[in-house]
């Protein structure tokens, strides 16, 4: 879980930020400008205390990055498609944070799909090691999806995160026992596990 009080280095994929649930946050909603969210929904999204997404949203709410209403006691927030910064902002959080919150979505409901993470050099900066920019997004699917959907996804992914987007497909037993140096090296480096 977050935690609002632990003094930490900014975060190796976006240094301009303060940390990884503010860019998180800031891609749950700036990437899916048409969705609202409730606080709680936000929380539960990023795994983050109820209180901690609160002083985040204030701040967005604030200076009118985002939009809020209510309904009874829950309050809806959704980004500012109006605010000047809206457009530089989805293109840096599409850089930055664009993975997680971009591939869940084009993975749910895929046939077969059992596990997914993000490996290599993406990874590694998420999991603050310091290097030079990822120039793509390399993705593990566990499973028996099929060639022609793990294309389809992968085409869809490299356009929306704007940079080349590599699928490699798995079966769960070399997984599970591996028998490949691939499959050896992947486990052994930085994951990142994609929520279906």
């Amino acid at each position: 879980m977050y935690s609002g009080f632990m003094k930490k280095r900014p975060p190796a994929i976006a240094p301009l930020l303060r940390t990884d649930l503010q860019g998180d946050l800031l891609a749950a909603l700036f990437l899916h400008p048409d969705r609202e969210y409730t606080l709680t929904d936000l929380s539960e999204l990023l795994d983050a205390g109820l209180s901690t997404v609160h002083g985040e949203v204030e701040r967005l709410a604030e200076a009118h990055l985002v939009s809020e209403r209510r309904i009874g006691r829950a309050r809806l927030v959704r980004v500012n498609p109006e605010h000047p910064l809206t457009p530089s902002l989805t293109e840096l959080l599409t850089l930055t944070y664009g993975p997680p919150a971009v591939l869940p979505h084009l993975l749910a409901k895929t046939k077969g799909l059992e596990e997914a993470f993000i490996y290599g050099s993406w990874a590694a900066r998420r999991h603050g090691e310091t290097g030079p920019y990822p120039e793509d997004i390399d993705v593990l699917l566990i499973g028996t999806v099929s060639r022609r959907a793990a294309s389809r996804i992968q085409a869809e992914a490299t356009e929306l995160l704007h940079r080349d987007v590599n699928l490699t497909v798995l079966p769960r037993d070399e997984w599970d026992a591996p028998s490949t140096g691939f499959t050896k090296t992947v486990q052994a480096g930085p994951l990142v596990p994609l929520p279906l």
